[in-house]
Order: C-alpha cells, then sequence, then structure tokens
C-alpha cells in the first residue's frame, strides 16, 4: 500500500478519531513522518485496508498501544552529543546551583536515557539530593523502561564513552550492577525522579523550572504545534532558567525567541532573559 493512498483526508478523519476515544493528539505532528509510519504498520501488520487498520488502532487497546510506541519516536542513548553535556558541567549547573530545589523536566523522555545521564551529572556536582528530575512522555510503555533503571549491557560500552566525552572522571561502571545481559542503576538515581505522562500537544504546564529539556521531539512537530510546545516551555521555565533542544531544533522565528539568548558554544541550549 502506498502514503499516497493515505490522503490529508483520510488522515485528519482517522488523528481526530484517535483524539476523541483514546486522547492522545497527534494532529498536529509531522505529516510526512505520521505517514510513513502508519505505511509501515499496515505493511508489517498485513493490513488489507487502511479502514481495516483504523478499525483495528481504535477498537483494540492493546494494538493502540502497538500504534503509539510506533508512531512515537524513541531513540535516545545516555551522554548523547557530549559537547552538549559539558556545557551543562560548565555552565547550566552552576548557574541553576543556588536554588534551594532545583526542578528539571526531561520533556519526551522516551525511555530515560538522558534522565539517568543528568542524574549522575547532578550526582558528580553533589546537587541531586535538592534536586528533582521530571521525567514525562506520551508513551506510558517506555516510562516503565525508565522507572525499572535497567537497560541492555551492550550499550554501556557506547555510554561510558559518551561520559568520559562529556567530561566525566569516574568509573561509569559505578552507576550500575551488571547481571545477565542487562545493566540496573541504582536507586539513589531513579529517587529523585518524578516519572508521569505528559502529553506536549494537549497537557498544560505543572510546575516551573531552571531547566527543561526537550531534545529531537519538534522535529516530529509541525510549525504550530511547535509553537504551541515552545509557549509551554516558556511559562512553565523561570526567569534566567535554560532550555535546551535538539541539534536539529531551533528557537529562531519562534514567537518566544526575543526573551532568550543562545549560550555561545551553539550547543542548543536557551537563556531566559525575561
Amino acid at each position: 500500500m502506498q502514503h499516497a493512498d493515505m490522503n490529508d483526508e483520510w488522515l485528519d478523519g482517522f488523528l481526530n478519531d484517535v483524539f476523541e476515544l483514546h486522547g492522545y493528539n497527534f494532529i498536529n505532528y509531522a505529516r510526512p513522518s505520521l505517514r510513513r509510519r502508519i505505511g509501515r504498520l499496515v505493511a508489517l501488520d498485513r493490513f488489507g485496508s487502511l479502514e481495516a487498520f483504523r478499525l483495528k488502532v481504535l477498537e483494540d487497546e492493546t494494538y493502540f498501544r502497538h500504534f503509539v510506541e510506533e508512531v512515537t519516536v524513541n531513540v535516545t542513548e545516555m551522554f548523547r552529543d557530549p559537547g552538549f553535556y559539558q556545557l551543562l558541567r560548565k555552565d547550566v549547573l552552576p548557574a541553576i546551583a543556588q536554588a534551594p530545589l532545583i526542578r528539571i523536566w526531561h520533556a519526551g523522555c522516551s525511555t530515560g536515557e538522558e534522565v539517568y545521564s543528568m542524574a549522575i551529572l547532578l550526582k558528580e556536582a553533589g546537587l541531586l539530593d535538592r534536586s528533582l528530575l521530571y521525567a514525562t512522555d506520551i508513551n506510558p510503555t517506555v516510562l516503565e523502561s525508565l522507572r525499572s533503571g535497567i537497560f541492555p549491557l551492550r550499550f554501556m560500552k557506547q555510554y561510558s564513552e559518551n561520559y568520559i566525552k562529556s567530561g566525566g572522571t569516574q568509573d561509569f561502571s559505578q552507576y550500575y550492577t551488571a547481571k545477565y545481559d542487562f545493566a540496573k542503576f541504582g536507586a539513589d538515581l531513579v529517587r529523585r525522579m518524578v516519572i508521569s505522562p505528559h502529553n506536549l500537544a494537549t497537557d498544560r504546564s505543572f510546575n516551573e523550572f531552571q531547566l527543561i529539556l526537550c531534545r529531537n521531539v519538534l522535529i516530529y512537530f509541525d510549525r504550530h504545534l511547535q509553537n504551541k510546545a515552545l509557549q509551554l516551555f516558556d511559562d512553565s521555565l523561570e526567569t534566567g532558567g535554560f532550555l535546551a533542544l535538539g541539534v536539529k531544533e531551533s528557537l529562531r522565528y519562534s514567537p518566544i525567541a526575543p526573551r532568550y539568548r543562545q549560550l555561545p558554544e551553539r550547543m542548543r541550549i536557551w537563556k531566559k532573559l525575561n
């Protein structure tokens, strides 16, 4: 089945049905990405027609969860883009360290590798015990992974290399226990996390933060939803706080841009000026 069969009228109707029945709003997700992912599901799961696929998503709760997992993008790793974490260590954490309670929001956190990376940075800076890491994602399944703190052991070599490049000076293996083919990260990291579902398309601000990270999520939104999410972050960020986006994302041309100054290293971190 070709993506061309999935015209705008069909896609609008399907996404509206999903929103009305399940409360998940994918209406302003970037259409090319949605078409690719839905087309892939239709082919892989051998649906004879788009209508058969639509009915399965709407009527089968188990299949709907599978649909959410497939259309939301879960690509992440610990200390991804080490230069970004160097900048967090050097400039951002010292700037927010004076807060009595440091509140950090990882929006669209996926399985949580970046949340654990942040917890390790805070621990090494002596800040973890007075920090709360809010970890949210639209997909409840990936949040279970995050909550467990268990990741495939085969990834640890790459994560350790990223950690060292990011300025880490400890033995990375001290942060997890290896068992069989898995690595379980320490409970001291997890206990400072507040893990909850949150939909950037429909949910509101729920706290005031010194640092918000939403990396490589906005690229899957259309311009309207990007601006809506950025406004949500602006409403949720203290003056003097920091907003971090992904390498292909920017505040440029967004309504909130005049209130922010980008840090000089161009690692996609902005400071809120007013």
